[in-house]
Parts: structure tokens; C-alpha cells; sequence
């Protein structure tokens, strides 16, 4: 099914954002491709398929994205707005602005953030995903039909009771609860459905100017679109960075009750990266690096933590959580929230298009490719070199703050490209610490960082200099350590440590 918000051609002058809305079924693509275009701003819809998901919706070539299920992504990082529009699953709902507009509103240097926002209206607010958890008088709300309007309902929280503390209001409009569409279900299958509550419900509301917004918009009220404080599970995204004995942590392929394959994390080594990173033992992985694990072998999820190279981002969740949604017919990916420096912080969550609809990145980048000139100090150069195990190639796993190494320009994850002129791309961490030794007292590095060093080699271009570093006058050391860096594995068969 498709639904398209039909729209008259508005003047560029007036610039007028449109609405899509699409819909696909099992084993459909949305059909259509997102870009990043060198020398254009924004994200560009491209190569719709005729009579295709996206195509009939509305959507046009050359169309700017400005929101994904009413979050803003013009100045979302490309790769972060095709992981949001993976994860919503099944429905999108787009906001776009046709070629010559977007253009225009550049152009005149409005903010397309407001644009966006106006385009819902005056009073608008989303709609509210609210977890009830029962007391001893219930659940503490009385649902009742709209008069005249079928397969609406409206809601009515006891003051003080279990509704009203998990955010139900007086008046608000009932969407969807526990699972189902409250437009397909009779006011007696409602009443049966909260007689029958055991300790707990989840349910959509919105208020009732919001919702005529929506229905101005011809949009769908969606949990996907909700504000979720309340819920009771959030996964989290845990960003790692490679230390001397690896990442700590085990993970193992595990059969949950249901048969389901799951990726366990059962043990994390006191004081590691995956302990301070925040990974917790039980555990369900959900993502590596922003791609699912639901379909990957024990060991490719494995292969992908270990070719990281000096740092990984993890999702993970509890059972208890991801069977809560499973059950709710969510995915828990929509409500995750980002851990930094050991603290809860909540970010809008990209999400990824399914594999046919992986959109083509054609983003042009900066790399930042420095030639640093480290003078040795009384303790060294003042910096620590690591490696992934059994792959060529060596990067700034620590830099001494105050030393040689910092006031030179290097960088903690950045690539080591040339050691005096040397290339050594391809060779392992132990020759390149003999570079180092061999070079003196002042030693040269060409570096570069991690991202614009996948992206020079992914487009085939050289690596040249951007700028030539300053010379410190502070010391500095190289780990010469005979083991170098690596990830800590064991060869396990069903579980591996990283």
C-alpha cells in the first residue's frame, strides 16, 4: 500500500515542504535511492523505480530530504539518516522539498529546520507512547468512543492513578495499544483487552488538535513518530575504543526459549574498554557498528568487532527488553539511546535501508592527512602505536597529553601512513616500532584519520599533506613493547572474546 499527499505546485518564492508517506509490503523495496551529491548540500532522492513504493507516494527526482518520521535530517550525517530509515521498518513518513525550492531556500538562507517545523502547524506536538504499569486500582483510565466519529476513542485518566503518572492527559486521543490500531478494534474488544491486563500496557495517545494535524497532513499517527520518554527498556549504543588486551568481553551464540539465535555478551573483563564502555554481562548484541546482527554467524559478528580496528560501536539490551517489543511488534532499535563517557544521552537514532535500497554515497570528505615531526624527548615520543591482530597496518592508540607526540598534531585512532618517508600501510606494528627506533631523535609520521582514510581508499585517492604539523619541544615515548597491541581472542568455536 502507498499513500501520496497530493500537492499543487507551489511557487519557489513560497517554498511549501510535501508530505510522503511509504508504505511496503513484505518482500518490497521502497524503491529509490538517497544521495550525497559533491557541491550540493542535503540529502537527494534519486533513481525512484517506475510505479515503485516511493514513486507512487510522491516522491520525485531530485527531491531534498528534510525529515524522517518527523525528525529532522538535512544536516544528519548521510550514513545516519539511511540507518534511521532502516530501522523504521516497514512505514516511512518524509518530508521533502522539490529541487528548485530547496535550492532557493538556500540560496536565501532560510532555516530549513523552521520551514520544516511550520509545515505541521500552529499547536502541533507528536504523539505519546505512555507504559502504564498497574496498581492496586487498575490501570487507572476510562476509554470511551467518540461521538460520531467511528473507531476513534478518547481517554480519560483517574487523577493520581497509573495512567495519568505514565503521561495519559484528559482528552487525549487513543492510536494504539499493546500492539494493535485502535481504529480496527470494537469499544467492547478495548474494554476486554484492559480487563484482561496483568500488571502492564503500552499505549499511543496524542492530543486532539495534534491529531488533526495529522490528519491535515494526511499522515499516520505512528509509535515510530512518539515521544518515548517513559518506556521501561532502552537499548543502548556503547562507543569502544581498542585497549592493550582488546576490547574484554565474550560473546556467544545462545538459544533463547523461544528458539531464537541470539549474540550473548557472558563475560566483561574488570577495568576494560567494554566495562568503562558501559557493556553489561547477559546482554543482547543488536548492532555492530550500526548493522544488525540478526542475520550474521557467530563469526562474522566476530570478524566485524575484530576488523574495527581501534574502535567499535556496540548496541546492546537486556531479553527482558527486546521480548517487550518483540511482543509490541516494535523494534527496540527506535527507542535506543546513546552512552557517552558513562552517561545516558539521548540522540536522534539513524537507521539503515534494508540491502536493496542501501542508498549510494557519493560524499566528499576532508580527510585530515598531517605530516607530524615529533622531536624525541628524555622519555620518548610520547605516544603508543597499536594494531588489529593478524592485519597489516598501524594507527595512534594513545597520546600522551603534554608530550612530543600531542604538540606534534597526532591524534589518538589516527593511521600511521609513512614513518620517514617509509611507507608502511602494509606492514605489521612490530616493523614499524623498528621504523620508529631507526629514525633518531626526530621523527617524521604522515597520518591521517580513520574516516578519511577508508574514504581515500575506498575512492582510490592519494594521500597527500594537508598541512605540516608543528615540532614539540616536550618529551615523548613509543611503546616498544614485544607484544604489541591486538584484540584479545580465543579460537572458540561458539564464543569468542574481543
Amino acid at each position: 500500500m502507498v499513500t501520496a499527499d497530493d500537492t499543487e505546485h507551489v511557487s519557489v518564492s513560497n517554498p511549501t515542504p510535501r508530505v510522503c508517506v511509504l508504505r511496503r509490503e513484505e518482500g518490497e523495496t521502497f524503491g529509490f535511492r538517497l544521495r550525497v551529491e559533491r557541491g550540493r548540500q542535503g540529502h537527494i532522492i534519486r533513481q525512484l523505480d517506475s510505479l515503485g513504493v516511493a514513486e507512487l507516494s510522491g516522491l520525485k527526482d531530485g527531491d531534498h530530504l528534510l525529515e524522517v518520521n518527523e525528525k529532522f535530517v538535512d544536516n544528519v550525517e548521510h550514513m545516519e539518516v539511511a540507518r534511521r530509515i532502516r530501522e523504521s521498518g516497514s512505514q516511512l513518513c518524509f518530508l521533502v522539498l522539490d529541487e528548485k525550492a530547496y535550492d532557493q531556500a538556500v540560496s536565501e538562507g532560510r532555516d530549513l529546520r523552521e520551514l520544516a517545523k511550520a509545515s505541521r502547524g500552529e499547536g502541533w506536538r507528536p504523539p505519546r507512547l505512555c507504559h502504564i504499569k498497574k496498581d492496586a486500582p487498575g490501570l487507572g483510565l476510562n476509554i470511551l468512543p467518540v461521538e460520531g466519529e467511528k473507531g476513534k476513542f478518547t481517554v480519560s485518566p483517574v487523577k493520581g492513578g497509573a495512567a495519568e503518572r505514565a503521561g495519559v492527559r484528559k482528552g487525549d486521543r487513543l492510536i494504539w495499544m499493546d500492539g494493535a490500531m485502535a481504529c480496527e478494534l470494537t469499544h467492547s474488544a478495548i474494554s476486554r483487552m484492559v480487563k484482561k491486563c496483568s500488571d502492564h500496557m503500552t499505549v499511543l495517545v496524542i492530543d486532539s488538535d495534534s491529531e488533526k494535524s495529522y490528519a491535515c497532513r494526511k499522515m499516520p499517527i505512528l509509535p515510530a513518530l512518539a515521544d518515548a520518554e517513559n518506556m521501561p527498556y532502552r537499548p543502548h549504543r556503547l562507543h569502544l575504543v581498542l585497549g592493550p588486551e582488546g576490547y574484554g568481553i565474550l560473546l556467544r551464540l545462545e538459544k533463547t526459549g523461544a528458539g531464537r539465535t541470539v549474540h550473548m555478551v557472558r563475560e566483561v573483563d574488570s577495568g576494560s574498554p567494554a566495562e568503562l564502555g558501559g557493556v553489561k554481562e547477559g546482554e543482547m548484541l543488536l548492532e555492530v557498528n550500526g548493522e544488525s546482527t540478526d542475520s550474521l554467524s557467530h563469526d562474522k559478528v566476530v570478524s566485524k568487532i575484530r576488523q574495527s580496528g581501534q574502535q567499535v560501536t556496540l548496541t546492546t539490551m537486556t531479553p527482558q527488553g527486546h521480548d517487550f517489543y518483540t511482543k509490541l511488534g516494535l523494534s527496540p532499535l527506535l527507542f535506543c539511546v546513546d552512552f557517552t563517557s558513562g552517561s545516558l544521552e539521548k540522540k536522534e537514532i539513524p537507521m539503515m535501508l534494508n540491502p536493496a535500497d542501501e542508498p549510494e554515497v557519493d560524499v566528499q570528505i576532508d580527510p585530515n592527512v598531517r605530516r607530524c615531526i615529533v622531536q624525541k624527548g628524555s622519555a620518548g615520543f610520547g605516544f603508543h602505536l597499536g594494531c588489529v591482530q593478524q592485519k597489516p597496518g598501524t594507527f595512534i592508540s594513545q597520546v600522551e597529553a603534554g608530550g612530543p607526540g600531542e604538540g606534534s598534531g597526532l591524534l589518538q585512532g589516527d593511521v600511521v601512513v609513512e614513518v620517514n618517508g617509509q611507507n608502511v600501510e602494509k606492514e605489521s606494528v612490530e616493523d614499524v616500532i623498528l621504523h620508529v627506533k631507526r629514525g633518531g631523535d626526530t621523527l617524521s609520521l604522515l597520518v591521517v584519520d580513520q574516516k578519511g582514510y577508508d574514504w581515500l581508499k575506498k575512492n582510490g585517492k592519494p594521500i597527500t599533506v594537508n598541512k605540516l604539523a608543528t615540532i614539540s619541544e616536550v618529551e615523548e615515548s613509543v611503546s616498544s613493547a614485544a607484544e604489541p597491541p591486538t584484540l584479545k581472542t580465543d579460537d572458540l568455536s561458539d564464543d569468542d572474546r574481543t
